[in-house]
């Protein structure tokens, strides 16, 4: 089964203390587990990891928390439930 980028971030976390890992971290088990490809074959960066999760217009807000700079929590409700 293929993973959009934002599903494997996710089952990264699911697998974390505390749903949280830094974006360094999560790139690397993506690619080690191969849980996403990249359409031209190349590792998933860090900053993509990044880019998906904080700034992509807002898409994914309602899945991730960053709790520093660069550590990445998974929300497990929505805000406000």
């Amino acid at each position: 089964m293929k993973l959009t980028l934002h599903e494997a971030i996710a089952v990264v976390l699911l697998n974390k203390e505390n749903y949280t890992a830094s974006q360094e971290e999560i790139a690397r088990e993506i690619n080690e587990r191969r849980l996403y490809i990249r359409k031209d074959g190349e590792p998933v960066p860090g900053y993509q990891i990044m880019q998906r999760t904080e700034l992509a217009n807002g898409n994914y807000h309602h899945l991730f928390d960053y709790q520093s700079k660069d550590r990445i929590t998974l929300r497990l409700r929505p805000k406000g439930s």
